[in-house]
């Protein structure tokens, strides 16, 4: 990954987001990998804050890097429960 590659430009469309780099590169991302986003309003999603390596949105509770984004990873919040992440017990016999 180009450690320089910032965000210059956000916008969105139906259906995904693209975020224009300073390198010229954009990157082109479904809505429906971050399900904040595709929740949101128009205007909240417009209040977006651009920082060195990522993207903020304050009402949203959102954040998104760059590298992330580069390496191709969707949302990672952990919700933390147990109904959604199933465990797989193993008993030890003796």
């Amino acid at each position: 990954m180009n450690i320089s590659s910032k965000p210059v430009r956000v916008h969105f469309d139906s259906d995904s987001f693209h975020v224009d780099l300073n390198d010229g590169r954009v990157i082109d991302v479904p809505l429906t990998r971050f399900p904040r986003l595709l929740r949101a309003t128009v205007e909240q999603r417009e209040q977006v804050q651009m920082s060195n390596c990522g993207l903020h949105w304050e009402a949203l509770d959102e954040d998104i890097s760059i590298a992330g984004l580069i390496a191709g990873r969707g949302d990672q919040t952990k919700t933390g429960k147990i109904s959604e992440q199933p465990r797989k017990i193993l008993s030890l016999a003796s």
